[in-house]
């Protein structure tokens, strides 16, 4: 995806590394997939979020995994860490860890 405040990061993909914790309540009266939240259905929202077009920063692209995902009425609260891969030669990655609750 494009991210990244420098202008060498502009018109260009990076690779990124998402990962998505997300604390649910689960309908036990329904056994089927619309009893939980759906890994794919916050996958695609990840994909919709990172294709949507440039991002300066990680903390703004894991503002809008946290909304996303905390949009869903079964989410009670999330955690999204956000790797660059590719930005320095002498770390495997750098990036921020986000959490959020829903407000009751």
């Amino acid at each position: 995806m494009e991210i990244g405040v420098h202008a060498h990061e502009r018109g260009h993909a990076q690779r990124v590394r998402i990962n998505l914790e997300a604390e649910t309540v689960r309908d036990e009266d329904d056994e089927g997939i619309s009893g939980v939240v759906s890994y794919e259905d916050l996958l695609n929202g990840i994909k919709d979020i990172a294709g949507s077009g440039h991002i300066d920063l990680v903390e703004i692209l894991g503002d809008r995994v946290l909304d996303m995902t905390l949009a869903h009425p079964r989410v009670v609260s999330a955690r999204v860490t956000i790797e660059k891969l590719d930005v320095f030669g002498d770390v495997e990655s750098v990036g921020a860890e986000m959490s959020r609750t829903r407000a009751r």
